[in-house]
């Protein structure tokens, strides 16, 4: 079975519009919101301070004989002078807290609080990280900046290697990967309380990586198949030049993708959402490059009156138009 992805692209870049669209939304209400204030909802990487894991102690005798009270908690940290911190319950049992940094007192002070109103703690369990602001601001400033160059040094590669206008829709294929891991994140930033922290920096490193190493295949079918029929339509081309990669590059994300899952569900909370990244860009990049970047270039090649490589096709099909 043929796939005509010409033929149905208006529905490939609705798809992608909807999807990027709703994690616009959810970015915006993430900014406006006063416990995030950003895009996503920012881990201590970025933002410094002290994030502090609890977990009760079910071993011991009426300790988990309810969920832990969220307003109790809320209510400890207001008298630590602590109200303005973040705090989330973690399967009825568990806290995970976010606030200024804390020193050692302080922090055993807090605990000791916490587990007189609520119940004694499961000190296996417990985490504590401690993260300096300047050193956050640091974190996000670098990795911002190794993404920008990598935006940068691929659209001059592809520049070079093929045209501009494929460099230019291979740059908006990946800003397209960036925009939906992105977007995915903040809703489940909004929804579920996950933070990207400096590994999703790298994520998103690895997946402009792989999503620009399919285009390029594509890109260099397409430009074979020109070189071979220069008197086929572009969007033929395109059509041809998908059909030849599509196996190539369905097998290779799979493959990949395989790999993700299994870190995903038993490499440790650490790498959970680092995974997860990679498993929603890397499938977004197989799809940006399927579906976006040969599609888009086929519409700019055909609307710019580049359809045809030579001038004689070009008159012979307006001539059988006609």
């Amino acid at each position: 079975m043929k796939l005509s992805v010409i033929k149905q692209r208006k529905w490939w870049w609705m798809l992608s519009t909807i999807i990027i669209l709703s994690g616009a939304i959810a970015m915006i209400i993430s900014w406006t919101r006063p416990d995030i204030g950003a895009p996503l909802r920012p881990s201590l990487d970025f933002i410094g301070g002290t994030k502090l894991q609890f977990e009760l102690d079910c071993t011991k005798a009426g300790n988990c004989n309810q969920p832990i009270n969220l307003i109790a908690v809320r209510q400890v940290m207001e008298e630590q002078g602590l109200g303005s911190s973040s705090i989330q319950v973690v399967d009825q049992y568990g806290i995970n807290i976010r606030t200024k940094t804390l020193d050692a007192k302080t922090r055993s002070q807090l605990e000791q609080a916490l587990s007189a109103k609520i119940g004694s703690f499961d000190i296996k369990k417990t985490k504590i990280d401690t993260v300096g602001p300047t050193l956050g601001k640091q974190l996000f400033t670098s990795g911002m900046l190794a993404l920008i160059l990598s935006f940068v040094g691929i659209t001059i590669y592809l520049t070079f290697r093929f045209q501009l206008d494929y460099a230019f829709f291979a740059f908006v294929a990946l800003f397209h990967d960036v925009l939906i891991t992105v977007g995915i994140f903040s809703i489940l930033g909004l929804v579920q309380g996950v933070e990207a922290d400096s590994l999703f920096i790298v994520a998103l490193l690895t997946i402009v990586g792989f999503s620009v190493n399919d285009t390029v295949v594509i890109y260099d079918r397409v430009r074979e198949v020109i070189q071979l029929h220069p008197e086929l339509h572009i969007n033929q081309i395109v059509d041809d030049a998908v059909n030849q990669t599509l196996t190539r590059s369905i097998n290779t994300t799979l493959t990949t993708l395989l790999t993700l899952t299994s870190i995903f569900l038993f490499g440790g909370e650490t790498l959970k959402y680092f995974a997860l990244a990679l498993i929603v860009g890397f499938i977004a990049g197989a799809y940006s490059s399927i579906f976006i970047a040969s599609t888009l270039l086929a519409w700019w090649r055909e609307r710019s009156g580049k359809a045809f490589l030579t001038p004689s096709a070009s008159t012979s099909a307006e001539g059988m138009e006609g």
